[in-house]
């Protein structure tokens, strides 16, 4: 199997989304303080038992809590694209941040405010988020007992979970109303089914015992 095109079987990957999900929506994510969505309705091709799709559109709906308003998170790759963006020149990937008086096209490298002209005297403040060391820095430190990595598990759980819940509305094609605190997605059994599997024996986890490690 080709080492990049595993991602797009089912029994290996989750598709663009599993993919580069967690890289891009990791930008809103932490600058909005978001945590888990209430609902999500995704819109691609036909959904396969065997692949993932080529292009996707999910919009993930998160209430209002007291670090932000509630608001829409919406997801595309492949052919999908935000109307937004229309006739206007971007980067090859993103991630487009709409307000009430503009809007900012973001990368991890660079970003655009537009309109162009309404910003054009516009001046950043100074930085106020220290230069990464790099997380693999942060890790030995962190096992060096010298601090906790930026995207330890209480932030990349969520964020990972999010992205996820994209691929399963996919699979059922139809909105799915998400319990976070229960793990499940209220009266659809099919949709909870998939957020988690059973193990095959002898590969099981000991929930109890990977708590300890």
């Amino acid at each position: 199997m080709h080492p990049a095109s595993w991602r797009r079987y089912r029994a290996y990957g989750a598709g663009t989304l599993g993919d580069m999900g967690c890289h891009y929506v990791d930008l809103p994510f932490w600058a909005l303080g978001l945590h888990l969505p209430s609902s999500i309705v995704a819109d691609g091709p036909p959904p396969s038992d065997d692949y993932c799709p080529t292009g996707l559109k999910v919009r993930y709906h998160f209430d209002a809590t007291d670090k932000h308003d509630e608001l829409d998170l919406t997801w595309y790759d492949g052919d999908r694209s935000p109307k937004e963006l229309e006739g206007i020149s971007v980067p090859g990937s993103g991630v487009l941040f709409v307000g009430d008086k503009g809007m900012m096209i973001a990368t991890y490298g660079d970003y655009t405010l537009l309109p162009k002209d309404k910003f054009a005297d516009f001046k950043p403040a100074a930085p106020r988020i220290a230069d990464s060391i790099g997380h693999h820095m942060e890790w030995m430190q962190a096992i060096r007992g010298q601090g906790t990595p930026l995207c330890q598990f209480d932030y990349s759980g969520p964020l990972t979970e999010t992205v996820l819940l994209g691929t399963v509305a996919h699979q059922c094609g139809r909105e799915l109303k998400f319990n976070a605190s229960e793990m499940v997605c209220t009266g659809d059994e099919q949709a909870t089914s998939l957020l988690s599997k059973n193990y095959r024996e002898g590969w099981s986890v000991d929930a109890a015992a990977a708590a300890n490690v």
